[in-house]
């Protein structure tokens, strides 16, 4: 684990899935239905997920991220072979009520005590963040929620990050954002940001330009990252 003092943040933004929410959570909730096939499921239905919000940026065809997970989830539930009446829906109303990982509330609770602005930047449809952060009790954490909606294309397009700059009227080196997904951390990068990569799934580094400014292995870390110094005896972090 690589971890780097950032100077001079204003805000922490963070992507959603993968990074503040398990997207694993919801096949995993519904394999008493799928059986032993849940954990290929959702490595399937996340790849292709991923693969059609690329696909859709390079051919200028956009669709908004619900309809992008839906197709991805018909994609993935016919190659392997799975035809349940109602799971389809019921693994969509799963993903809009994901669970978050373990450390996610608590660091960011003590981001906000320590006066960090906090805000999500996601592929993510208003309606489906909405959902998934009421879902974990985060509706008063966030200074602000961000959707790709708001621009009409997905990451890693550069207008996605500029997107936060302008919305919090912040300079990008203002910013830590921080992603699970490595190509979004390195593209963020690339757009001026700081940025520390979540690595949660012990991946290799890209071959991409640009490098994040640090890695660590879940958000527990961030703190560190940001506030070297704990008010003593009281388990807070400062934001000097």
């Amino acid at each position: 684990m690589n971890i780097t003092h950032l100077d001079g943040i204003k805000a922490c933004v963070f992507d959603a899935y993968g990074t503040l929410f398990d997207f694993n959570s919801a096949a995993l909730a519904a394999s008493d239905e799928i059986g032993d096939n849940w954990q290929r499921l959702s490595e399937l239905w996340r790849q292709k997920q991923l693969q059609y919000t690329w696909l859709r940026g390079l051919a200028g065809r956009h669709a908004d991220f619900w309809q992008v997970t839906g197709d991805a989830l018909d994609f993935s539930l016919n190659t392997l072979g799975i035809d349940r009446p109602g799971l389809r829906e019921r693994l969509m109303d799963l993903y809009l009520h994901l669970g978050c990982y373990p450390e996610v509330p608590e660091t960011l609770r003590r981001l906000q005590a320590a006066g960090m602005r906090l805000a999500i930047l996601s592929n993510g449809t208003p309606a489906m963040l909405a959902a998934v952060v009421c879902h974990n009790g985060l509706e008063n954490i966030f200074d602000a929620v961000l959707s790709v909606e708001d621009v009409g294309v997905f990451k890693p397009h550069p207008a996605v990050y500029a997107l936060a700059c302008e919305r919090l009227q912040l300079a990008p080196t203002a910013i830590c954002f921080l992603s699970s997904n490595a190509w979004d951390a390195y593209s963020a990068k690339a757009g001026g940001l700081q940025v520390l990569w979540c690595n949660r799934f012990g991946q290799a580094p890209e071959r991409i330009p640009e490098t994040p400014d640090g890695e660590i292995k879940d958000l527990s870390a961030l703190p560190a990252a940001l506030f070297p110094l704990p008010l003593a005896g009281e388990g807070r972090w400062v934001n000097r």
